[in-house]
Parts: structure tokens; sequence; C-alpha cells
């Protein structure tokens, strides 16, 4: 169940009301008039089942209340009502697959939002990566993928062309190029200064590494992992399943391909340099597409659950 908590100018409220009251799916509607004061307004509070919040949300910003009042919503951890359970029993789909948009693109906004923090985690990310290349190291290539912030902007990215708001994919697209572009750079200077006080070898890059020879050599598998990364962490934005974006970010070589190609450059190493960075586009456009293709699929399938008669059930 979500909770809306609203703020509506007087003679808006009518209306919000009759559009929660038809919806299906909602309950626990309360009313306060004249409560509100920054801005004047009446308080409107109200639950509703997931699977019916993206239509509601759609109608009251039909309505203005954004324009002219505010819109909240927070997830309900526990409800212990007869009527949540009735509710939720006659809103149509399920709640497990239920998008809401507004939320996507709120939170794809602020992740791919080009800031000091995320180009300090991307930054941090290739250079532990850096030592993970040079040392074959896998747990360090495994940490480096963990702290990576890229997934952001690629959700965004997709987030971004599937309802069609060129900025937010054009902010998308500047966060994912600008935070590449200055990791790699800070890496190439961290990766001669390494080797200046000796601690980075050319011979270790050149030499046999079984463990992360992976990443400046694209093949069909990297791109399917890829696709199938941006499958799972789409899946995970959309329903709130913070666990499974985890194991997304750790299996693909976004930044160790980045962090490669930038060691690989400091030593004038172009076939590495030119591998990797073939493994880390591969890998972004994987994902994206995969990205895009999920919501579309979303889009069409929820759609399709809203033309279905509503649920039937008892409490």
């Amino acid at each position: 169940m979500l909770h809306l908590r609203l703020i509506t100018p007087a003679d808006k409220t009518d209306a919000a009301v009759r559009l929660i009251e038809k919806t299906v799916g909602t309950t626990h509607l309360a009313v306060l008039p004249g409560a509100a004061r920054n801005p004047v307004g009446d308080l409107i509070l109200c639950d509703v089942a997931r699977e019916a919040g993206d239509e509601l949300l759609y109608g009251l910003q039909e309505l203005g209340i954004e324009e002219h009042g505010s819109i909240a919503v927070e997830n309900i951890d526990l409800s212990l009502s007869k009527r949540a359970d009735k509710a939720e029993a006659e809103a149509p789909g399920e709640g497990a697959d239920a998008v809401l948009w507004e939320h996507l693109t709120d939170a794809t906004h602020e992740e791919s939002t080009l800031s000091i923090t995320y180009l300090a985690f991307i930054t941090l990310a290739t250079m532990i990566a850096a030592c993970g290349v040079v040392l074959d190291n896998a747990i360090l290539i495994v940490g480096a993928m963990a702290v990576g912030p890229e997934f952001g902007p690629l959700a965004g990215f997709s987030t971004a062309v599937v309802q069609r708001h060129p900025r937010l994919a054009l902010r998308s697209l500047i966060a994912l190029i600008v935070g590449f572009a200055v990791a790699m750079a800070v890496t190439v200077g961290f990766s001669l200064f390494m080797d200046a006080i000796d601690l980075f070898h050319e011979s270790d890059l050149a030499g046999e590494r079984p463990n992360t020879a992976f990443v400046y050599a694209p093949d069909a598998f990297s791109f399917v992992v890829a696709v199938l990364a941006g499958i799972a962490g789409t899946l995970s934005l959309t329903s709130s399943k913070s666990g499974a974006l985890v194991g997304v970010a750790i299996s693909v070589t976004t930044v160790p391909a980045a962090a490669n190609a930038a060691v690989a450059l400091s030593y004038g190493d172009t076939s590495q340099t030119i591998g990797s960075t073939n493994q880390l586009l591969l890998n972004l456009l994987g994902i994206v597409l995969a990205g895009t293709l999920t919501l579309l699929a979303q889009k069409w399938l929820w759609s399709t659950q809203r033309e279905r008669p509503a649920k039937t059930g008892s409490v």
C-alpha cells in the first residue's frame, strides 16, 4: 500500500476527493479542510494499493494539484486493516508488477545528476579497479564494480527514452560521458604516479592475467551479460529491490574496463586501450538497450492489466 498526503487549494478539493473515491484500490480517505498553511489549502490523506497508485497520481496531476499544492507519496511497510486488504484485492493487477512512473523518473533524475559525489564515486571505483587489473586481483575488481554509480545514469537514460523526457536523457548522457571521462583521466594520472613510486609496473599489465584479462577482451558473452544485467537492474528499480541492484553492479565490467583502458593508455598500450574501450561501450549499450526494452514491456504489460476487470475477493 501507498500513503498519499495532498495539499489542495480549496477549489480543487472536491474534484480530488471524487477522483480518489472513484479510483479502485483506495481507502482510509480523510479530509481536513483548511488544515494547510503553506501553501494555504485543505489536507487530504488516503491510502492506495500500489497497483492503482500510478493511475491515481496521473489523475491528480491532471487536476493541477502539484502546481498549486503538493502530492507526497510514502510506502506503507505495515498496514493492519481489513479495508486495506479489500482495497488491494479489488485493485487490478499485482502490486509487485506495478510501476510508479513518477517515482521512477524522480529516482533516476537524482541518480543521473552530475554531482561532485557522483564524480567522486566513479573516480574512486575506477582507481580501485586500476589496482585490481595491475595486481590481477578479482576481489578488487568486484569491489570497484560495487562502488561504481554508473547504473543510475544508464537507468535514467532508459527511463527518459520510454517517457520521452529529452532533458533527462541529455542529463543522463552527460553524467555518463563526463563521469567516465573524468574518472579515466584521473586514473591515468594515478597510474603514472603509482608507476613513478614503483608500485605499478608495465610488465604486470602486459603479462598473463587469468583473473582480469576479460576486461579488455569483449566477446558475445559480454553483451549477453550486459543485457541480462540491464533487465535485472531495471526490474530492481521498478520493484524497489535494492539488493538485486547490488548484484547487477558487480555483474558487468563497465568500471573495470574503463580502469584497464586508463592504465593501458598511461603505458601507451594501444591494443588493451582499444579492447577495454570496446568492452566498456558494449556493456553500456547492452544495459541501455535492455533497460529500455524492459520498461517498454512493463508499460505495455501494465496497460493490458489495467484493462482487465477489477479483482474480486472477500475479507
